[in-house]
Parts: C-alpha cells; structure tokens; sequence
C-alpha cells in the first residue's frame, strides 16, 4: 500500500478530510501522487494500482464522489500503454477531474443564485460547497437575505457553514437541529447539498437531511438540491441501493458519559435517504432538473459504466 495514498485514505476515513467534493478531488490527488512516485515494473503499478483504489472506495462507501473520481480516472482506460504513457495519461485525468470539480462548484453557484430572491430567508443542513457557492454567489449579486444554519449534530459540520458566511458578510443564524419545524414556517426556500443521488432521484445526504425536507415540505417550502453531476451514483440505475455508512458512536458521546446511563446501545448513521417527492428542483453544472430527471443524467454521464466493473475490480 501507498504510504502517502494510506494517509489521505485514512484522513477521509477520519473525516479529517471531509465534504463530498473535497473528497473526490482528494480521491484523485492521491491518484496523481501515487503515479508520480510509483518506482517498479508495469505489472506491479496496474497491481498497487487497483489495491489502493480499492482501499480509498471503502473509506467512505456512501460518498460516491470519491468512487466517481475514480471512475472518471480509469474510464476505458488502456493498459496496454506502456509504464510512462499510462503514468502519464492517469496524472492528466486525476488533474481533469479536480479542475471539474472546482468549476462544477462555481457553475452550480451561479445558476442557484438566480433562485435567491431579496428577502428571502433560506435554510440549510450540514457543510455543503454546493449549497454554500449557490448562497455566496447570490449575495456577491447583491442581493440581501438571511441563512438559517442547522448545527448538524454529532459532527457540527453546520458551524462551519456559520462561520463561513459570516465572514462573507452574509446575515447568519445558527439553530439547533430540532428547531427546524420551529423557523421552517418564516423560511423562503431551503438549500442542501448531496453526498449521493439515486437513479430515481433519491437524494442521500448528512443525516437530518430527510426530516428537514418532510419539515420544508408540510411548510410549502421549495427544497432545492445542489449537486455535481459526479454526485450521481451509477450502480443505482440497475437497482442497488446505496449503502448507508454508520460511524462510531464515540461521536456521539463519551464513554464516561455512556457509563453513566448504562448498557446502552449508541447508533450513529451518517447520513439519510430523502424520497425524491420531498426535493423541488436539483441544481447541477450542467443546469436544472426535476428530481425525476436523475435516471438521464446518469445515462447520458454513466452510460459507458452499465455492464462493465470497476478497474479496481476487474
């Protein structure tokens, strides 16, 4: 295994490297270090190749961002090439990728800001740079309106949403999670990220993401879904569901605390499905679809990806 690849494999596995996007751009850097300081024969780098792309899919198997890095990586890839040729076709795809994230944020951001209103008051959940480039963009506009911030427990991934707009400027209040129902009604739209959409337009994302469009939903309240077209997630076109990766529960609470209450089970799912019913619209790079549309993203996207497996699994 990679000794540099294993650290930032372990990072994201940690959450110290966290956030959808982040990861598949991560996913793809460790790619592109891997291929320029792999030493050995031909045989041996297609072999470390698939082991530690293997490795990084298994770190965080709901986020199919970083398995969608790797696919957009080694897609018809030719093996045959020599060494030096597919060393260096892979570092140029790993880098292709990461610029496609970044400008997929920024693209998002403005076709969202349109649907920002003056006066609005806007709801969002968790840490998403999607959601936050559609926010930033939309005041960077001019126009004025006011965030509610869920802090998105166990992680408080929502606190640094917090501090990122305020220090853009941008008129900010945090709420606890279960205040959700409580502001919903004064909200104009609520704007979420995703960590995975699903062929039928499902959207999985940071638990709490489900009970906040139920909540938008009963209130009238547009949901909007900002996600990158590498969001969408290949195998679900044939039916798998995706997987749903429950963490630790020492994020939850201490042990010294879990001793005092007794023999208790702690649960600790990270994230949660939300039916593509309660979602209004998704906002991707390449523009705006009904949750329902999802199933043709993912053909025209992942078409090439039906009946074939994974490099890392061939």
């Amino acid at each position: 295994m990679d000794k540099n690849l294993l650290e930032i494999g372990e990072k994201i596995k940690n959450m110290e490297i966290r956030g959808a996007a982040k990861i598949g751009r991560e996913t793809a850097g460790a790619v592109k270090l891997f291929c320029e300081n792999f030493s050995g024969s031909k045989e041996d780098f297609i072999k470390e190749l698939k082991e530690n792309a293997k490795f990084l899919v298994d770190t965080r198997p709901t986020a199919v961002s970083l398995s969608n890095s790797l696919r957009y990586i080694f897609k018809n890839i030719d093996i045959t090439m020599d060494l030096e040729c597919l060393r260096t076709e892979l570092i140029k795809r790993s880098e292709e990728f990461i610029e496609l994230s970044l400008s997929a944020i920024k693209k998002i951001g403005e076709i969202g800001a349109n649907r920002v209103r003056d006066g609005d008051k806007i709801m969002t959940h968790c840490n998403s740079s999607c959601a936050i480039s559609v926010i930033e963009t939309a005041f960077r506009k001019g126009k004025d309106f006011e965030v509610f911030v869920r802090e998105t427990r166990p992680r408080y991934q929502g606190l640094l949403t917090a501090k990122e707009l305020c220090r853009e400027g941008i008129k900010t209040n945090l709420i606890v999670d279960s205040a959700a129902r409580y502001f919903m009604a004064d909200m104009n739209i609520a704007i979420i990220g995703a960590d995975a959409v699903a062929a039928n337009g499902a959207v999985v994302n940071k638990i709490g993401t489900s009970e906040l469009a139920l909540i938008a939903k009963e209130a009238r309240v547009d949901v909007i879904v900002a996600a990158e077209t590498y969001k969408f997630h290949p195998e679900t076109i044939a039916g798998k569901l995706i997987e749903i990766e429950e963490r630790d529960w020492k994020e939850v609470i201490s042990k010294e605390k879990k001793k005092e209450i007794g023999n208790v089970k702690v649960r600790n799912p990270s994230f949660d499905v939300t039916p593509p019913e309660f979602i209004d619209l998704i906002i991707t790079e390449k523009g705006i679809i009904s949750p329902q549309a999802s199933i043709i993203v993912l053909n025209t996207e992942y078409g090439w990806y039906l009946n074939k497996k994974d490099f890392w699994e061939i």
